[in-house]
């Protein structure tokens, strides 16, 4: 059956490739992904663009599952010289847009719920969201599943980690920033240019540092990202607009993050965009993480985001492909990680999943 679901994941693939599917933009490949249930006779639901399905042998007052990730795309870049929009197999590669970010791992987890989805006396509940809007952290993805769907205890959530076990994942917080001077013709003398009042400011966020590292996650990050000021020549503006996109370990709250910054930074002021993209961990000893271990699968700290910042329950972040293939040009993953990815989920899931004097 492993077999059967494989070669069908990898053909669902090609059709997700060539049908667009840009943020809020899923509506062909959700459809693409309910005919995936229909054929094999599972029960679904879909609400937007977000497709999703618990196991046949749903039993209340067990903990739940969730096997998640995304069916939409970032746009191709001008870089491609393939067709982005085309499922191209050469030399063990399937080239296309969302091929490895994240349709590899989407389809993998589809086939594996396939999988499992018949069995009974499971440890775990299963749901599976295949959620729209994950590349834009737009209001119609997964954080509009999680009030409709049971409750969930634990996730898996499909982005490409070489199928090694992303344990941890920072969380980010973007915060505007002004800075204010005074106003003047270029051609007059001025203490207070904005501009210039900048450098010492930037200087403050390149040094600046949050005491509190994590084991998993490392330091946070703190990066000046745009810079904005002035409309002409002979002007100084009143104003300067500064971008500053923090990358947050699990030793902090996003909260926490905000508090420090508004409290401690040299600016007029500075406002985050949204709180609600929080760090995300499971611990060690879960028996998600302890399957995957004594599997030869290694666990590190992931510095990119995904659905699991709206999460609030334990998630590890799993699937084939790397991640740094990802909203790169020519975009690629290759057949072999697929095959082998579905395998490895399987497997971990029948550690955790079988009762232990149960079979499949």
């Amino acid at each position: 059956m492993i077999e059967q679901l494989t070669k069908g994941a990898i053909e669902l693939l090609k059709q997700l490739i060539e049908t667009q599917s840009f943020s809020s933009e899923e509506e062909v490949t959700a459809s693409h992904i309910e005919d995936w249930f229909k054929r094999y006779k599972i029960a679904y639901k879909r609400n937007g663009n977000n497709v999703w399905a618990v196991n046949k042998n749903f039993e209340e007052g067990k903990p739940t599952l969730l096997l998640n990730s995304h069916h939409d795309t970032v746009k191709p870049n001008s870089a491609y010289t393939k067709d982005p929009l085309k499922a191209i197999v050469e030399d063990g590669k399937l080239y296309g847009l969302g091929s490895n970010d994240a349709g590899g791992c989407l389809v993998s987890l589809i086939a594996v719920f396939t999988y499992y989805y018949n069995h009974d006396n499971l440890k775990y509940n299963l749901v599976i969201v295949a959620s729209a809007e994950e590349e834009s952290s737009g209001p119609n993805g997964l954080n509009s599943m999680l009030p409709i769907i049971p409750n969930v205890d634990v996730a898996i959530v499909g982005e490409p980690t070489l199928m090694n076990l992303a344990v941890a994942e920072k969380g980010l917080v973007v915060f505007d920033v002004v800075l204010t001077g005074t106003p003047s013709h270029a051609a007059h003398p001025n203490d207070d240019n904005v501009i210039y009042k900048s450098i010492e400011t930037l200087q403050w966020f390149k040094d600046f540092r949050f005491e509190k590292g994590s084991d998993a996650l490392g330091d946070v990050k703190l990066t000046v990202s745009q810079i904005s000021a002035g409309k002409q020549h002979n002007a100084v503006p009143a104003d300067l607009s500064l971008v500053i996109d923090v990358r947050v370990n699990d030793a902090y709250s996003n909260e926490e993050i905000a508090e420090i910054l508004q409290k401690e930074a040299p600016v007029t002021s500075i406002t985050p965009r949204s709180l609600r993209l929080n760090s995300s961990s499971i611990p060690m000893e879960h028996p998600l993480v302890q399957a995957g271990i004594a599997m030869g699968r290694t666990t590190y700290g992931s510095p990119t985001l995904s659905d699991q910042a709206v999460l609030s329950c334990p998630s590890l972040k799993l699937g084939p492909g790397d991640s740094t293939r990802s909203h790169s040009a020519d975009e690629f993953i290759h057949l072999h990680e697929i095959e082998e990815g579905i395998k490895i989920y399987v497997e971990l899931l029948n550690r955790v999943l079988i009762p232990a004097k149960a079979g499949i």
